[in-house]
Parts: structure tokens; sequence; C-alpha cells
């Protein structure tokens, strides 16, 4: 019961706050990270290994919400575009952190490189509609490529730190990650061609939504098991799941279904929680280094992902522009997971948290001002 009493204090905190930033114009999740943060100063006692749990959960439903959203065809294709400009951001990210870890390359560039050049594909689905819902496959793309990648990044650096000098445990798991992912897509693909009527079919022979959703969840859990078990971690194979089970696999009618639960599961329920306790492990330091840190990375993240998605119209270009450049909640937990094995040095780890969530309020202010100023000019002509 004291659980679930701490449960219900961080959800209905939680909703009430973000209730009150989406009527000013902003993203319910930003509402639920403050409300965490204000919590934290007041849950002093509350059992923190059973709410990680729970704040797992929602990274795992979050997860599989994006996978839902897009299928591995639109991946695939927004994929070409998008790795480039990943791989281009984390390379300019790096450049640009060296001068705040004094002129040293190490782990800390690595990891706080992999943070600020994220766009978190929940938090795109959640501004989709400040940035546009016909550019949502490519920044959805841009932030599958970037949180995998992320998470990649910060195990692989601990698992260098743990064996140093040591790389064919690295290398084998690297093969395995890449042998699971590729014969996943395999067999997407197969079902696709050859098993799809019959799936539909069978699916149709349940009689309930429920039946419908504990198939997949024994479907998504088996395969985030497996994904923590080859070393990925577990919200992977979540996504992986969600990506599988698209409507040209599935049918229309029963992705309806399984989307329809999962999101009330994951918005109602496990997204607060996990926001939330993303508040309540905030950590940051507020100085003149730390905010200069944060005007930098984020000047040449936005100018470097608007001239990559540049439009004719300046409007629509810094609109798409701040939805890459939208940085993630995601990096958070990666900052955490590498600041607790103690591979990213507590300096860093509080100016990515902050840049993390900075980001994120600047990226919401200027799509809401853009759209703004779009819609009057729009009325003006009218």
């Amino acid at each position: 019961m004291e659980i679930i009493g701490y449960v219900f204090v961080i959800i209905a905190f939680a909703r009430l706050l973000a209730e009150g930033f989406e009527r000013l114009g902003y993203p319910g999740f930003l509402g639920e990270i403050t409300a965490g943060m204000i919590l934290s100063a007041i849950l002093i006692d509350m059992p923190r290994d059973q709410m990680a749990l729970l704040a797992e959960l929602g990274l795992f439903f979050l997860m599989i919400s994006a996978g839902l959203e897009v299928t591995p065809e639109e991946l695939h294709y927004a994929g070409r575009r998008t790795l480039p400009l990943y791989i281009l951001t984390y390379g300019v990210m790096f450049l640009t952190t060296i001068p705040f870890t004094g002129g040293r390359v190490g782990p800390d560039n690595v990891i706080t490189a992999a943070i600020l050049s994220i766009a978190s594909a929940p938090i795109v689905l959640r501004l989709k509609r400040f940035f546009g819902s016909d550019f949502l496959h490519v920044a959805l793309s841009y932030a599958v490529i970037s949180e995998i990648f992320g998470l990649f990044l910060v195990y692989m650096v601990i698992r260098f730190n743990e064996n140093p000098g040591d790389y064919g445990p690295i290398l084998s798991s690297v093969l395995k990650d890449l042998a699971f992912v590729g014969t996943l897509l395999y067999i997407n693909y197969l079902l696709g061609i050859k098993q799809k009527v019959r799936i539909i079919r069978f699916l149709r022979r349940l009689k309930s939504d429920e039946a419908v959703f504990g198939l997949f969840m024994v479907f998504s859990t088996s395969l985030a098991f497996i994904s923590e078990e080859i070393g990925m971690h577990f919200s992977i194979g979540g996504f992986l799941a969600g990506l599988m089970m698209h409507s040209d696999l599935v049918g229309t009618k029963q992705y309806d279904r399984l989307t329809t639960i999962v999101s009330g599961v994951t918005y109602g329920i496990f997204a607060p929680i996990f926001f939330a306790w993303r508040g309540l492990n905030f950590e940051t330091e507020l100085s003149f280094v730390v905010m200069e840190f944060f005007a930098a990375i984020y000047a040449v993240r936005l100018t470097l992902s608007v001239l990559a998605v540049r439009k004719t119209d300046l409007s629509t270009s810094l609109v798409r522009g701040a939805g890459i450049a939208s940085f993630g909640v995601l990096g958070l937990l990666i900052g955490e997971v590498g600041f607790v094995s103690g591979v990213l040095s507590e300096h860093m780890y509080a100016m990515a948290s902050l840049a993390s969530v900075l980001g994120i309020f600047a990226s919401a202010t200027l799509g809401r001002v853009v759209n703004h100023h779009q819609k009057k000019r729009s009325s003006s002509a009218a």
C-alpha cells in the first residue's frame, strides 16, 4: 500500500502539472519532469528501487509506442537521410564538448556527445503538433537512430572500462547485437510476404482486445529479455516489437486495437512515472560555465539541423530543425547510467542533464513561436 500511495501521488501531481503545461502551450511531459523535480524534495522516504522499476517499465512502453508509430520500410527510407545527419551531429557535438573537458578526449566526450545528439522518439511524438506531421517519420527515424546509438555507445564505454585492452568480448557482443536485429528484420520481411494473411485471420479470431494486447506483451517482453541478455538495453527489444507490429502485417483493425490499449497504458500510467522519475533524479549545477555550455551546444546543433533539413521557407526550416534538435529525456537516462557506472564525470553529467532539459524547452518554445507566427500570418492573408 505504501508503494501504491507513492505511485498515486506521483501520477496525480505529474498529470496535474502536465495539464498546466498543455494549457500554456507546452508539451505535458515537461510538466511531468517538473513534478518530479518538485517531489524530489518532498518524497524523501520513497522506496526508490520499486519506483525505479516502474520508471523502467515507463521507458519500455514509451519505446513500444515509438515503434508502433513507424514501419520498417519507413525507417529504412527515412534512415538513409537521417543516419548521415546523426553521424555529422555526433561528430560536431563531440568536438564541441572538448573545450569543456579541459581539452582532454575520453569517455566524458563520447557519452556527453551521445546525450547531446539525441532527439527522443517519445518526445518527437509528443511534439508532433508543434513540428508538423509531414516531417514526423523523418524526425522519428533520427530519434530512433540517436536513441539506439546513444544506448549502444554508453554500454560500449562501460564494457571498455570493465575490460580494458580486451576487445574480444566487446566485438562478440556487437556481432550478437547486429545478428539479433538483422534476424528480426528479416523474419519480419518474410512474414509480410508469406504469412500476413494467416496472421490477420488468427488475430481476428480473438474475441477481446485484451487477448491481442496480451499476446503482444508476451512477444515484446520476450524480445526485451533477449536484448538485455545479449548486451543491448531491454527497451530496444520493446521498440523492435512495436516496429514489427505494423498495420501491413497484423491488419488495420488489429493495429488500431493494439495502439489504443498501448497508448492508454503508456501515457495514462507509465509515461508520467518515467518522466517524473527523471525529474526526481535530475542533478545539475547552475553556473556561468553551464549556461555557456548549453548556449554553445544548442546554437551549434540547431544551426546544423536547420541547414541539414532546410526548405525554401525559413519558418519550415526552423520548425524542422527544432524538431531534430529537441534533445531528449532518454539523454538523462544515458547520463545516469554512465555516471552510476563511473564512466561519466559528475561535472559533465550535470551539464549534459541541464542541456537536455533546456534543449527540450527551447525547441518547444521555438516551434510554438514559429507556428503562432504562421497562423497569425495566414489569418492576416485571409
